[in-house]
């Protein structure tokens, strides 16, 4: 009895104990990425492997490009996920303030299209949203808040799906910074921040840059965070020796290296699995695709050296008992939701009514990422908000029937005292040009704007807009420009004319309606030409006087429908031109008879075969109807856009200066387009067509035809290229070189 008593009770000691004790717990594994730009697109192909071993992850930390993958995958996207969305993104846009324009008037996106560099400028505030940076960060913000849906509230970043923390650095005091909780897409962009390049995070008394003048490798928070293993990340680069310092970009680049450098070394001492990336022939602004593509296979290259490791690991950590692990809440890159609440935040309630009305927001509507970013545009454009974001919170509202809606909320940014644009081009023809351009917003209670714009050159403008934006898709404009044009026109190839005039023009369009891709005109317009000087060669039949000073009055229709994805080089889409004039010079007639009558046309689509080529056909014409056709307003051909020097110039490859032509005139042109890589380009052109005095004779001439071979780069100035051709218009060929955007 006395054994049976022993034995009872030391199995009660024993089960009592086994009980009582905590159990094992498995080690904490913590991924900590590196900063350093576009090289940071390394991270995801080590993220690939880690998936791919089995490794958890139960801690992100992450500075500047490090805190973009890390606060993504924190969120719930898998590696393969970041890959697609890296390589989807356009990065010369994402990486700028350029306005999507894809929504808004073919104007505005002409004007994108115009300028080489557009800045926001506040007179009447010492420090602007632009805050000291060259960008702003307009897209990179919306990128970021869409990408981090459903987390784009303040929240606590330990409620992720997966702890995470970045680092930024407040220039005030030279301090470290550490995000733990906070608007992730903020606490991202105050760590991307690269001094000069973008402008600083402005928090309370703080000014926020990259974190990566303190702390780019941050393995000691993850540690602090409760990091058992530490996984890290570097792709930092050796320094370069001075025979490498050649050009500005790598100086910078040292610097930046050189600067980051705070503690590194001490953090790699307490990283269990450093993984150095090789990123060596990349640097910080390598965001092209062949780079991103590069970068992520050699970011799984340098994890697949640690294979065995990550397999020890995985099974050390199988091992252990292992609790089960968090659910990810999948992130939605457009998903719509149900607006339970709707607010505007540094708006006036004019404009709030706009926004409302303009779009039909209304409580109980839904709104997803792509209409509020649609929506975030208007703010600025319309507005005339130097900045503008959204914030969409999930499940912030609570309905009546026990559901729950989202708390939808605009912020606006200071309002623009005016917009500055430049745009420069250099051709062997003109030579120089430069085209600068501001607008003045007006503070009235409907929106209103005033633009200026002058450009030198051989050809001299000087002109003012002004724009009235209505509450619907209407937008009534008024302008009066100047213009001193010095045109050499040519005849098979040889100079025969030289004219020098100026031009006034009053135009007005009361019926000027946008709708994304569709503008349709209806106005009015006066022009006076004074003639200044008339050369001419010494043909016989090219000698007569000087035209008289003329004022023509005319009415005008206009309809354009452009889809293209690409202003110069499209890949998809059609583009559609059809304007009607009646030139008179007493608002009935011209000169006693029926006034002069206009009707152009021209119509391209593009159709994309395989990924790298497409062909492009295009039609267009210019027919003059009239006893007393105006000479200024007769058809020319010659060049490669229309309108480029006078308004009745039609493209026609082969033929360089403009060529006068017949009343008469139909064209059609093939371009076969092949993208070499993303920026480079080779355009080969085939372009035939007929013109006559009258319509019953236009195909009894002889046809004109012409073709082209043209090397093409994109830069941020605007295409360089170089273009060689021939016709049998002029009989010999013809080089052109242009750099810049048309204007």
């Amino acid at each position: 009895m006395k054994r049976l008593f022993i034995f009872l009770a030391v199995s009660c000691l024993l089960v009592c104990s086994v009980v009582g004790q905590e159990p094992l717990r498995r080690k904490k594994v913590a991924v900590v990425l590196s900063g350093g730009g576009a090289k940071g697109m390394a991270h995801i192909g080590v993220l690939k492997v880690l998936e791919r071993a089995g490794i958890p992850v139960d801690i992100i930390t992450g500075t500047s490009m490090g805190s973009i993958i890390g606060g993504l995958y924190s969120c719930g996207y898998r590696s393969s996920e970041l890959d697609s969305i890296v390589r989807a993104q356009d990065w010369s846009y994402v990486l700028s303030d350029k306005d999507d324009l894809s929504h808004q008037s073919l104007e505005e996106r002409e004007k994108q299209n115009i300028y080489a560099f557009s800045r926001s400028l506040n007179l009447r505030k010492r420090v602007s949203d632009s805050g000291g940076g060259f960008i702003m960060g307009k897209n990179i913000n919306s990128l970021f808040s869409t990408l981090t849906a459903p987390y784009n509230d303040s929240i606590d970043f330990n409620r992720l799906p997966i702890p995470f923390a970045c680092v930024a650095t407040n220039i005030i005091d030279n301090t470290e910074v550490v995000f733990h909780s906070g608007v992730l897409g903020v606490a991202m962009r105050a760590s991307m921040a690269i001094p000069g390049a973008f402008s600083p995070v402005r928090m309370g008394d703080m000014v926020l840059v990259d974190g990566g003048l303190r702390n780019n490798f941050p393995a000691d928070i993850a540690r602090e965070m409760g990091a058992d293993y530490i996984i890290g990340v570097s792709v930092q680069g050796k320094p370069k020796t001075a025979e490498e310092l050649g050009s500005a970009p790598s100086i910078i680049g040292q610097i930046v290296d050189v600067n980051c450098k705070n503690k590194y070394e001490e953090n790699m001492s307490i990283t269990d699995l450093p993984i150095r990336v090789n990123t060596t022939g990349y640097g910080a602004a390598s965001f092209n695709a062949n780079a991103i593509d590069t970068l992520i296979r050699r970011g799984e290259e340098a994890a697949m050296e640690h294979w065995d490791t990550f397999v020890a690991l995985g099974k050390e950590l199988s091992a252990d008992s292992v609790p089960q692990q968090p659910v990810r809440k999948t992130a939605s890159l457009n998903r719509r939701q149900r607006i339970g609440s709707l607010r505007f935040e540094n708006m006036t309630s004019a404009d709030e009514v706009y926004i409302r009305t303009k779009f039909r927001l209304h409580e109980g509507d839904s709104i997803d990422n792509t209409r509020a970013e649609l929506i975030t545009t208007a703010i600025r454009l319309d507005l005339f908000y130097q900045s503008a974001g959204y914030r969409i919170e999930e499940n912030a509202v609570a309905n009546s029937d026990g559901t729950h809606s989202a708390r939808v909320v605009f912020t606006a940014g200071t309002k623009k005292t005016n917009q500055v644009n430049l745009g420069i081009r250099f051709d062997n023809e003109e030579m120089v040009a430069l085209q600068a351009n501001a607008a003045f917003p007006l503070r009235t209670k409907l929106p209103m704007e005033v633009d200026l714009t002058l450009r030198l050159g051989k050809r001299i403008m000087a002109r003012t807009d002004w724009d009235f934006h209505p509450r619907s898709f209407m937008r009534q404009k008024a302008s009066f420009s100047f213009h001193h044009n010095d045109v050499n026109i040519y005849e098979k190839g040889r100079k025969s004319f030289n004219l020098t005039y100026n031009q006034y023009n009053l135009t007005v369009l009361p019926f000027n309606f946008n709708f994304r891709n569709f503008n349709f005109q209806i106005g009015a317009a006066w022009d006076y030409y004074h003639y200044r000087n008339l050369l001419v060669d010494r043909q016989p039949d090219h000698q007569f006087d000087r035209p008289s000073n003329q004022h023509l009055f005319s009415y005008q229709a206009q309809v354009d429908y452009n889809s293209e994805n690409n202003w110069f080089f499209p890949t998809r889409g059609a583009r559609l031109h059809a304007h009607f004039v009646y030139y008179t010079d007493n608002f009935v007639s011209l000169d006693d008879e029926m006034g002069t009558r206009e009707y152009s046309a021209s119509w391209r689509k593009t159709f994309p075969i395989g990924s790298r080529f497409s062909l492009q056909p295009m039609l267009y014409g210019r027919m003059l109807s009239g006893k007393h056709t105006p000479f200024i307003i007769s058809n020319t051909i010659g060049g490669e856009w229309f309108g480029h020097y006078v308004e009745g110039q039609l493209p026609f490859a082969g033929v360089g200066y403009i060529e006068q032509a017949w009343d008469k005139l139909v064209a059609a042109q093939l371009q076969g387009q092949l993208h070499l890589t993303q920026n480079n380009l080779i355009l080969l052109r085939l372009v035939a067509g007929q013109d006559a005095d009258k319509l019953k004779d236009l195909f009894d001439h002889k046809t004109m035809i012409g073709t082209s071979l043209s090397y093409y780069y994109n830069t941020m100035f605007g295409p360089l290229g170089a273009t060689l051709s021939y016709s049998n218009v002029t009989e010999k060929p013809v080089f052109y070189i242009n750099l810049g955007f048309v204007f």
